[in-house]
């Protein structure tokens, strides 16, 4: 089993009863503190036809300084771009996720924009957390010979500040997940259980861009990731069928902490129904800690998930059997900078929070991907 686990504080979120902006679940929220040293989360709200907006609200603490709840303050993003409507009224701001910038001085959101092109990597700025400003859809350069734009793309979260790119500059890098034919879950499922895995197709991405700083003036938009590098590929059991992006990037003293989530296939009886296989999945959470300094390079990963589904909110939902992790918050407010707290989906349907509490070692039970890796 993995060295490290979450341990469930509890679900902190679910709809609103009569809400209709929350008739179809709140889930996958990112995770800021403020100016104010509050913690906000930003939760996917998704209305009638998966309309979803991005919400705001203000996270409570008991007296023991545990999260038990929110405040809702309204609305942070809604579709309102080209890139974010889809014909008849729907659309998507979807999954954020949220990093204060250091080089900018500025929260920096990454969401999913959902329109008629499918999921694309949209960003928006902000000074407060509370007035948005958008910077429009990631753009990216060719990747062999593959014009990445093209591609559906999700999951992705900022390094808070430059880290080197292969070559050795300082660069804004975003972690993200393209969505390439064939490597969904549901299609990854119908190959052999031991396939040989498309390294570059089915991984968890590092992508690097020149962050253009105009004085003291804020982007306007941000400059293209015209550099890419593999992180990450499916190799434990729990995460055969795809790997994808979790948390932003955090700074430990073991390195880059991440929480990300793996797919696998439940087994079930009965799985040929009329001539027809069924696959049943399964979202897990894992850990990977990256070089501080190289940051391309896996220093440990789960081995095992560190969360997986098991209570009935996590099992029963909008999409069964998933724990989706999105975001952290690290307990400096308590004196604790070993103590994170993870805000994450529970069957696409509410939001929950578990606590991993870092050790001073690292347990060797944690496995690194090789070019190689199969599984």
């Amino acid at each position: 089993m993995s060295g490290l686990k979450l341990r469930r504080l509890g679900m902190i979120m679910e709809p609103e009863s009569g809400n209709p902006q929350e008739i179809g679940g709140v889930l996958n929220p990112a995770a800021a503190r403020g100016p104010d040293g509050d913690l906000y989360l930003f939760p996917r709200l998704v209305a009638q036809g998966n309309y979803s907006r991005i919400g705001i609200a203000r996270v409570r603490f008991n007296q023991a300084g545990d999260p038990e709840g929110v405040e809702r303050l309204g609305i942070a993003l809604e579709p309102e771009a080209d890139y974010e409507r889809r014909p008849g009224g729907g659309g998507g701001c979807e999954d954020p996720r949220i990093t204060f910038v250091e080089p900018l001085q500025r929260y920096l959101m990454t969401y999913t924009a959902f329109s008629t092109q499918g999921p694309r990597i949209a960003s928006a700025l902000s000074a407060d957390l509370f007035h948005w400003k958008r910077l429009g859809l990631a753009t990216y350069g060719r990747y062999h010979g593959v014009e990445i734009a093209s591609v559906d793309d999700k999951d992705a979260s900022l390094f808070p500040v430059a880290i080197p790119n292969p070559t050795g500059h300082l660069e804004l890098a975003m972690l993200h997940r393209p969505l390439f034919d064939g490597t969904r879950p549901e299609e990854t499922c119908r190959h052999p259980k031991r396939r040989e895995v498309d390294l570059d197709r089915e991984s968890i991405w590092i992508s690097y861009c020149r962050m253009v700083l105009d004085g003291h003036e804020p982007p306007s938009r941000l400059g293209a990731f015209a550099c890419h590098h593999r992180l990450a590929t499916p190799v434990s059991p729990w995460e055969r069928l795809k790997i994808g992006g979790g948390t932003p990037p955090i700074l430990t003293r073991h390195g880059w902490l991440i929480v990300y989530h793996g797919v696998s296939e439940l087994p079930q009886a009965g799985e040929v129904e009329a001539g027809q296989e069924r696959h049943h999945l399964c979202y897990s959470a894992g850990v990977m800690v990256l070089s501080q300094e190289h940051p391309n390079c896996i220093r440990y990963r789960s081995a095992e998930p560190v969360l997986a589904p098991l209570l009935p909110e996590e099992r029963r939902g909008a999409v069964a059997n998933v724990v989706f992790p999105t975001g952290i918050d690290r307990r400096d407010d308590l004196g604790l900078p070993d103590r994170f707290d993870v805000y994450y989906g529970m069957a696409d349907n509410r939001i929950g929070v578990a606590r991993l509490d870092l050790p001073e070692v690292l347990s060797p039970g944690g496995v690194a991907n090789a070019p190689e890796a199969k599984v």
